[in-house]
């Protein structure tokens, strides 16, 4: 599967030693990775920074790797590999009980945590890649229903009126979600038209679209801007504090 940037990590762990280096090491190995101390910090990261995959630890300050884990399957399906100094069983059923994708005791030999983490990644890029026809026919954000095939977009009952352009941007947006795509990203992939009226019209573009899959196409939280970089769909719909 070709990727159009490399994977991004986030890493959430309370050792400031661990955190220098699995930034290194990880850094090292080909991924872009973000290392944060708590929960509170995940939190913050996760409004403005969309993320392939997720160390965590299970022991934090203020909210354990336990009940973020919880949080974050109430949010998203990303890959999460959880990190503990301790060996109980329990815990190891408990965290794969909540939605842990994989587990790792400390301490831990970096290479091993690299072999796991390039597996969830294979397995993440499978399950996309096995969906079936009918899966990738149709794409859900929200309240909304994508027909990639008879070119619609529907809400309930109601099919939402997209010009060829707004559906054809709309599409690269949702088989792509949680990706930042930058101008000649969107340029190269909507090949045919104009690249200099295209990118001249790109932002009205993206705003007509708000308007027709916004609440409040002011602070949108499906179509975000992510500043100096491009524009990422993110189809939880998560608010963030980041202007538009």
């Amino acid at each position: 599967m070709d990727k159009l940037q490399i994977d991004s990590i986030l890493v959430v762990d309370d050792d400031p030693t661990l955190r220098e280096l699995l930034v290194d090491y990880l850094s090292g190995n080909g991924f872009d990775v973000t290392a944060v101390a708590d929960g509170i910090a995940m939190r913050s990261v996760l409004d403005t920074h969309p993320f392939e995959l997720i160390v965590l630890d299970l022991m934090l300050p203020g909210e354990d790797g336990l009940s973020l884990t919880r949080f974050l399957r109430s949010k998203t399906h990303i890959p999460i590999l959880m990190l503990s100094a301790q060996s109980e069983d329990v815990d190891r059923i408990i965290g794969l009980e909540v939605g842990v994708d994989d587990y790792l005791g400390k301490p831990f030999n970096p290479r091993e945590l690299l072999a796991r983490i390039r597996a969830l990644l294979r397995r993440q890029d499978h399950h996309r890649e096995s969906q079936s026809p009918q899966d990738r026919q149709h794409e859900k954000f929200g309240p909304f229903t994508v027909d990639l095939v008879g070119r619609r977009l529907i809400r309930g009952d109601d099919e939402i009126h997209l010009t060829t352009g707004e559906f054809d941007l709309l599409s690269l947006f949702v088989k792509q979600p949680n990706r930042v795509l930058t101008r000649d990203m969107l340029i190269e992939s909507l090949k045919g038209y104009d690249r200099d009226a295209f990118d001249r019209s790109i932002d009205i573009r993206i705003t007509r679209l708000r308007h027709k899959i916004e609440a409040n196409p002011a602070a949108p939280i499906f179509i975000r801007t992510i500043r100096g970089e491009g524009y990422l769909f993110n189809p939880a719909g998560q608010v963030h504090n980041k202007t538009p």
